[in-house]
């Protein structure tokens, strides 16, 4: 038998070795053979559209005009959001919008100042 690992992911023990990486049949998690599994999945980069990292504190600019969900409201152009706040989700920016109120946005909508 081998001496796999099981899957850090979803703890499957039908892991397989490709090249340097080992996969999971079952879920597809991959990660690298030298075990930085864990200091790899913790750091999760977010990027604005146009591929510059985004932090915490930043100021953006929203790229598109986007509806807000439940509402007549629209978040035009142009509109400056200052002091994100980065959080895990499908909406990856956490912020205030002048004349709407705290809101969710997804960092492929807005641009880095």
């Amino acid at each position: 038998m081998s001496t796999l690992p099981p899957c850090p992911a979803c703890g499957s023990e039908f892991t397989y070795q490709d090249g340097n990486q080992y996969i999971c049949p079952e879920c597809a998690h991959e990660w690298p053979m030298d075990g930085t599994t864990e200091e790899g999945s913790e750091t999760h980069v977010i990027k604005d559209a146009n591929g510059n990292v985004l932090q915490d504190g930043d100021s953006v600019t929203v790229i598109k005009d986007l509806k807000v969900k439940g509402s007549s409201l629209v978040v035009k152009v142009g509109t400056k959001v200052k002091n994100i706040r980065l959080v895990d989700g499908d909406h990856d920016i956490d912020c205030k919008i002048d004349g709407i109120g705290a809101m969710g946005l997804k960092s492929e909508f807005v641009k880095k100042i």
